[in-house]
């Protein structure tokens, strides 16, 4: 009996860390009901339909994702040129 109850809670709490990953579709109904604050009726409907039905749009390119390209782009590059190189390089968006 024992061993039956360590294994359910096992599983419960198991079942909870995955529960808290908030899924795409719930990270758009989430960021869309923000958007439509203040509309209301069948304007809020419209926006709605049409946010949540929307492509997301193009993942951001972060600045850690940034500096990888660009370290690998100055391979060869030394002094004043890399550190040129690297200026513009991560400055470009």
């Amino acid at each position: 009996m024992k061993k039956l109850f360590v294994a359910s809670l096992i599983l419960s709490l198991s079942g909870a860390v995955f529960a808290a990953e908030p899924t795409a579709q719930q990270s758009k109904m989430k960021t869309c009901n923000a958007d439509a604050t203040g509309k209301k009726g069948d304007e809020r409907k419209a926006f709605m339909k049409q946010c949540l039905s929307a492509d997301a749009p193009a993942a951001k390119v972060t600045q850690q994702d940034k500096m990888k390209k660009c370290n690998a782009d100055a391979t060869g590059k030394k002094g004043d040129e890399r550190k040129t190189f690297m200026k513009e390089c991560l400055s470009n968006k």
